[in-house]
């Protein structure tokens, strides 16, 4: 799933069922998972193939079965590979009552007190299948499914606390904790300014770092450096607007901050394969 706007402002779901639900595969515009965090939480599951999942800085190399559990606020992203994922993200408001019972605890999650791990698919069998019933339940979306998604996310949550699967969220502070306020203001930067000349210095300024250990930090916490990442984020927003058969190509270039359309078709090709005009055809098609 693509998220151009790094900080998600979009609703999911509608006001009275706060939960949106994502089919992605590599024909969709929106393929690519661009980093990102929002204050809904996440649950993706890996249908096919493989994806490259960084969460909160760490790598995850998921395959074919893998569910990860996305906390709200937590920084992810990463690259599909030959991929077919399914998302669903929600609001933990849906779960959350005036005097309920369960609030105590989802209110611990909610204020960062305890953390759930990342990886569902790793945990009790149980687990697994109840997280799975979540997406076939909303891939059919058959009549009443609503009700049968509010519990079967009551379910997951409770197994979640009856299996003792939570830490305390100092316990699982990594090495590169402290600096992913560091990262969120450089891709916030570069979501902001992809349009303009962005350099490296620049970028080691906003993250207050040499330029020489901010790309080895970046490259540490997004498998790749700070310009690779910045030509990656263009190259996503050129795909967007290569759908628009009005613009020309050349455009869409100079729109994404390329100065160059040489360099831009260069850069296109090694990203996706493809030309910027071959990508659009493929587009009509679909």
């Amino acid at each position: 799933m693509r998220y151009l706007d790094y900080k998600e402002h979009r609703q999911q779901g509608t006001y009275e069922f706060p939960l949106a639900f994502y089919q992605m595969g590599i024909e969709d515009y929106r393929y690519q998972m661009t980093y990102h965090w929002h204050t809904e939480y996440e649950i993706i599951l890996i249908k096919e193939g493989n994806f490259r999942l960084t969460l909160d800085g760490q790598l995850y190399q998921g395959q074919k079965g893998d569910i990860y559990f996305v906390p709200a606020g937590v920084l992810h992203g990463g690259v599909p590979e030959g991929c077919i994922y399914e998302c669903i993200v929600f609001d933990m408001k849906l779960l959350l009552g005036g005097n309920h019972i369960c609030n105590k605890w989802l209110q611990k999650i909610i204020k960062k007190e305890l953390r759930l791990p990342f990886i569902i698919s790793e945990l009790d069998v149980i687990i697994t299948q109840t997280a799975l019933s979540l997406f076939s339940l909303l891939e059919k979306q058959e009549r009443g499914y609503e009700f049968l998604v509010q519990g079967s996310l009551y379910q997951l949550f409770g197994l979640l606390y009856e299996f003792g699967c939570y830490s305390k969220y100092e316990e699982l502070y990594h090495e590169y904790g402290k600096y992913m306020d560091r990262l969120k203001r450089v891709i916030t930067y570069i979501e902001d300014n992809y349009t303009e000349t962005i350099t490296l210095d620049s970028l080691s300024e906003i993250a207050d770092l040499n330029p020489r250990y901010f790309c080895r930090f970046f490259k540490k916490l997004t498998d790749r450096t700070p310009i690779e990442y910045l030509n990656y984020y263009r190259i996503e927003c050129a795909c967007s607007q290569l759908i628009d058969r009005e613009l020309p190509i050349t455009e869409v270039a100079y729109n994404c901050g390329f100065n160059d359309s040489s360099y831009f078709i260069k850069v296109f090709h090694d990203a996706k394969g493809m030309t910027p005009r071959q990508y659009r055809k493929l587009e009509e098609i679909v």
